[in-house]
């Protein structure tokens, strides 16, 4: 079995099937300012022992009280770590500057042999290739450092400010075993950090790019959620779950939704697609399922002024608020943060309101269609209930619910729409589609009164 080099992060971990291979050549890439010091320091002081401590060498990038002034900023960064020498850091600068390369290799032999390091980060290894003069001096210089890495059983992390593209093309990119990209991308008006494995020599690792933050506390990951097709068969509840509108339940044969179905529900703006969620919340709450409103429309604040008007109260506990801006937030982040609060809280149910300002976070129809069917599985398999809110732009006799396909991922889909009738606008739920029970897709007229959603009667929408 290949021993693995933890990176401190659960999920970076995941990313690489465990981590980086022990005793391998690494090389950390990315745009100046994407987090390569950081994401070095952070191995080195997760994996720095008292028997194999980890070695810090900086060259001509930055002076290396610098790289220490900013790392004594981190939570990873542990000064009785440095005390105690368990993590080392050197300044290959001024042998670099001084001597060239003739005289790094016998100074990182001599390091290698003195500490014995676990880990050793080069920072930056590309001033090497700036003083090298040519490139078969640099090229044999690479060669016996590889050497020298090779017989120490050391893991070797050497970062450098490579774009993805230039880091293919270097010298470096042949002799490592794994190497990470990290990138800043411009995403409309925002930026997205982004890592990407684009090699771990003998080893699977999650494909494709993963959104990142840096803070306090070093590297925060978020895998991109893209699940294949889970074929494996599970157990279905029988239980129904009440969506907490006793008529609407009866349109549905007694009983409501089945538990962990999905559900859409679209209409147009002020018809009562966030009232309707509560509903179906705080019914849940009553029958002993807690649940999460996870929401871009509305602070807690104004939240509770909704649910008390209707009786309601978030401070009873039962029902938890996400409520994220869509400002600066990652798709991928939030929804890992939706999953830790679901097993956190042991929800059962979770609404989503709304859809479009996940679409607008995700910012690419593709990426947002394989996040809403991951998301829609997983929660499925582990018998949550989901309700998902859409607003459609149009008020009267809707001709599309989402230019995204998601009605073939709901369960059930209700539709809310407005009927006007001379010079009064009245509301109508039409219940479109319920997956493995029956229904009659009629057009029932409802108001909005101090008891929350009242049906009336079947009407036409003739007109």
């Amino acid at each position: 079995m290949i021993e693995r080099l933890a990176s401190g992060n659960p999920r970076l971990d995941e990313i690489l099937n465990g981590g980086l291979l022990k005793n391998s050549i690494n090389l950390i890439v990315g745009v100046p300012g994407s987090g390569k010091t950081i994401l070095s320091q952070q191995f080195a002081f997760h994996n720095a022992t008292d028997e194999r401590p980890a070695l810090y060498l900086s060259t001509l990038s930055e002076p290396l009280d610098k790289i220490l002034r900013f790392g004594e900023t981190l939570k990873i960064f542990d000064p009785d770590a440095i005390r105690k020498g368990r993590v080392v850091y050197e300044d290959l600068g001024q042998v670099l500057g001084g001597d060239g390369l003739d005289h790094i290799l016998s100074a990182v032999e001599r390091f290698l042999k003195e500490l014995r390091p676990g880990v050793v980060v080069i920072d930056s290894f590309r001033a090497f290739q700036a003083v090298s003069g040519d490139s078969t001096s640099f090229r044999r210089f690479l060669y016996g450092l590889t050497r020298l890495f090779s017989a120490s059983a050391t893991t070797a992390l050497w970062n450098a400010p490579y774009t993805r593209g230039q880091a293919l093309d270097a010298a470096e990119f042949a002799v490592a075993d794994g190497i990470i990209a990290l990138d800043v991308k411009q995403v409309g008006a925002r930026e997205l950090r982004v890592v990407q494995v684009l090699k771990l020599r003998g080893s699977a690792y999650r494909s494709g790019e993963h959104a990142y933050r840096i803070t306090d506390a070093g590297f925060d990951v978020f895998p991109r959620l893209a699940d294949t097709m889970d074929e494996r068969r599970y157990d279905l509840s029988e239980a129904r779950s009440s969506t907490g509108i006793q008529a609407l339940d009866e349109m549905l044969g007694e009983g409501g939704y089945w538990s962990g179905a999905a559900t859409l529900v679209a209409g147009p703006s002020g018809i009562g697609k966030t009232l309707m969620g509560l509903h179906f919340l705080f019914r849940g709450v009553e029958s002993g399922e807690p649940g999460i409103l996870a929401t871009f429309q509305e602070n807690t604040t104004q939240l509770a002024r909704i649910a008390n008007g209707f009786g309601w109260s978030f401070e009873e506990g039962g029902v938890t608020i996400l409520s994220r801006s869509v400002v600066d937030v990652y798709i991928d982040e939030w929804v890992y943060q939706l999953l830790d609060l679901i097993e956190k809280t042991g929800a059962r149910r979770v609404v989503i309101d709304s859809l479009p300002d996940v679409m607008t976070a995700a910012d690419d129809p593709t990426r947002f269609r394989e996040w809403m069917f991951s998301l829609t599985q997983r929660l499925e398999r582990a018998q949550v209930s989901l309700m998902m809110i859409v607003e459609t732009p149009e008020l009267f006799e809707l001709s599309r619910i989402s230019e995204h396909g998601l009605s073939h991922l709901a369960d059930n889909v209700v539709l809310l729409q407005y009927v006007q009738e001379g010079p009064e606008l009245a509301r109508a739920i039409t219940i479109l589609k319920t997956r493995a029970l029956h229904h009659r897709p009629m057009v029932h007229r409802y108001e909005i009164s101090e008891k929350g959603f009242v049906l009336g009667d079947a009407m036409s929408l003739n007109r």
